[in-house]
């Protein structure tokens, strides 16, 4: 069976009409509702990336029109129509994870309870670099990234095969690393790297299982969980990061890469 890799240009609120189905594990990257302070952490806020320059164009703008639109409440609801129901064995059931920033995680919970998820537990997740450049002087420097990983009663599938074929603990923090931009253009001002979610969906299913991203931006969670024998469907609204997910992240290899 071949395994299918698909991005949509639309919401996932829409899913039923593409016939797609339900998802062993639904990952995603949620909008941070962070504005028109989107570069404050970001030298691009000044011309040539020196504040002794002033500011550039790109000060005071946010990164995306949606911000300000997205809904956790209805997120949540359709995550959970997205997810495969409760199987009766153990070690079988789905999971979703929620990247999204430290302030926003007891909220995800708490939406994520009102919803089904009844369950879940953080990701930390460290870098060796910051983006705060701009903010150095405050001698700390935030140089992590979070998320939320939720289920509904029963414990997930959990994967914690090692190399030896023993099993591993899987600790709560893992390694945040740069993705080689040759093999994984730069596409999204939040792009997470297609290694991080490698690791995420190798630990939370297996070949041939479902991974769905209702807010799929650069295309990398697609293209993670396909190079690793995952069927991989995603959603995406803004018109310029879908054409772009086609051209620079999903077809590079249009013999394997079925995009709709």
């Amino acid at each position: 069976m071949d395994t299918k890799i698909e991005l949509y240009h639309d919401n996932f609120q829409n899913f039923k009409r593409y016939n797609i189905p339900k998802a062993q594990l639904v990952i995603a990257d949620i909008p941070y509702n962070i504005g028109v302070d989107a570069y404050a952490s970001n030298p691009m806020w000044y011309q040539g990336g020196d504040n002794k320059n002033g500011e550039s164009k790109l000060a005071k703008s946010s990164f995306f029109h949606t911000d300000g639109t997205f809904k956790i409440a209805e997120y949540m609801h359709f995550c959970n129509r997205l997810l495969r129901k409760e199987p009766k064995e153990k070690g079988q059931a789905p999971a979703m994870i929620v990247f999204c920033a430290f302030e926003q995680m007891q909220t995800v919970i708490d939406y994520g309870k009102k919803y089904g998820f009844e369950k879940s537990y953080p990701l930390f997740f460290t870098k060796n670099y910051s983006a705060q450049v701009l903010k150095a002087n405050m001698k700390i420097v935030g140089a992590t990234e979070f998320a939320v990983v939720l289920y509904r009663d029963k414990l997930p599938k959990f994967r914690n095969i090692g190399p030896d074929g023993n099993k591993h603990m899987v600790f709560n923090w893992f390694t945040w690393e740069r993705d080689n931009r040759k093999e994984y253009p730069k596409i999204h001002p939040t792009q997470k790297p297609v290694g991080v979610l490698k690791r995420l969906i190798e630990v939370f299913t297996d070949p041939g299982d479902v991974v769905i991203d209702p807010v799929a931006g650069s295309g990398t969670t697609l293209r993670a969980a396909y190079e690793l024998g995952r069927n991989a469907y995603g959603f995406e609204v803004d018109k310029n990061f879908y054409i772009a997910a086609k051209e620079k992240m999903i077809p590079n290899r249009k013999d394997d890469f079925n995009v709709t």
